[in-house]
């Protein structure tokens, strides 16, 4: 078998994302009606054409998952309980709580100014990102986490399960746990929208996904399914992301220019966020509960990483595609390439803490070494 790697595109998704933020504020400078014209034309705050591209964002995510691997949780009940618990009763109080510290506090100053949203109302930019920032951590990854499991040696079909899990999760709490939030932070949540948005990025995506998967592998085999169709199924699913990028950053072009920091001092709070969900799901509850490094590791990343499309897609149905929230979650594309595989690095030099280490690095071997002597 070919060793998986990172594509080109997801190994730069952050000069990707780069290249779309300047070509979005040339394009705004340029032709600041085109993004405006496709913006409008919508359906009860939906525009169609960005629905388009986000649902092709969506789709090549939910096709790849294999539900039938949710029966198999039930032998490994730990890390799965691990990881939802993670992700649905910390990491969303935590990024609320994280994010309106620095951005609602420390950094309020550096963030002036408001904004109207799609529904008309003015709220404060400020509590604007803080929306997207909740967006990002209700939402865990379901799409990347599995070359992060892959490359940092974790169990893989442990992955596919919580992948798994987790989609079906976000269909019941991504709605409610969102609009808690958010009235938290006294932005306005229009239920219906809400539950819009679930159903057009989350539901509708996850039921074509797993029906084409279940006929596509059942006429033309599993072979064909993985090695054509998602090979051509990918470059639909970048450009998609990529002209969604260009169209918001080509609203959000004179916010950067006149305040160029905005970007970092969103980043800031989506870093520490990252670092402290994986280090309480690695360094402390996967050893609580003496999880092995294979599943331990993927535990941890799933609940690290942010499923950015669906919060990219949120924050445009909710807010608008030049809102504060939407700039917030793309901050958060823009720092996870990196991040993540620092934390996957993290992973793999510290296995030596788990008693199933057997990875290729001086102190893992040092461990072994140590464990057959004593032996």
């Amino acid at each position: 078998m070919s060793e998986k790697k990172l594509s080109i595109f997801e190994r730069y998704l952050t000069i990707w994302v780069l290249l779309c933020i300047t070509g979005g504020i040339i394009l705004g400078k340029a032709a600041p009606d085109v993004a405006t014209t496709l913006n409008d034309f919508s359906i009860y705050q939906v525009s169609i054409p960005i629905a388009s591209c986000l649902f092709f964002m969506m789709y090549p995510i939910m096709v790849k998952i294999d539900f039938t691997q949710v029966i198999k949780s039930a032998k490994t009940p730990k890390p799965v309980f691990l990881t939802l618990f993670i992700n649905w009763a910390i990491k969303p109080f935590t990024m609320f709580a994280i994010a309106y510290f620095f951005l609602g506090y420390l950094f309020k100053d550096f963030l002036p100014g408001t904004e109207i949203l799609a529904n008309g109302e003015e709220v404060e930019l400020w509590r604007s990102y803080i929306a997207g920032t909740i967006l990002l951590g209700i939402a865990p990854c379901t799409a990347m986490v599995l070359m992060w499991g892959y490359l940092s040696k974790g169990n893989d079909g442990l992955t596919l399960v919580m992948v798994a899990i987790n989609s079906l999760m976000m269909l019941f709490l991504y709605g409610p746990l969102g609009g808690l939030l958010l009235n938290v932070n006294l932005m306005p949540v229009p239920w219906e929208t809400m539950l819009l948005s679930v159903s057009i990025y989350v539901a509708l995506p996850l039921i074509a996904g797993y029906l084409s998967r279940k006929w596509i592998i059942k006429f033309k085999g599993m072979e064909w399914f993985n090695e054509k169709f998602l090979h051509w199924l990918t470059p639909i699913s970048i450009a998609a992301l990529l002209l969604t990028l260009i169209l918001l950053f080509s609203f959000k072009g004179e916010v950067i220019i006149n305040n160029p920091l905005t970007i970092l001092w969103i980043a800031i709070p989506l870093f520490i966020q990252t670092v402290f969900i994986f280090s309480i799901g690695y360094f402390v509850f996967a050893r609580w509960l003496k999880l092995s490094y294979h599943d331990a590791a993927p535990a941890a990343l799933i609940g690290a990483s942010n499923h950015f499309e669906v919060a990219i897609a949120t924050a445009v149905i909710l807010f608008g595609l030049s809102s504060g929230a939407a700039l917030a979650t793309v901050v958060g594309v823009l720092i996870e390439v990196p991040l993540m595989l620092m934390l996957v690095s993290v992973c793999k030099r510290t296995c030596h803490l788990f008693n199933d280490c057997h990875l290729d690095y001086p102190r893992c071997k040092a461990t072994i070494m140590a464990k057959e002597t004593m032996s």
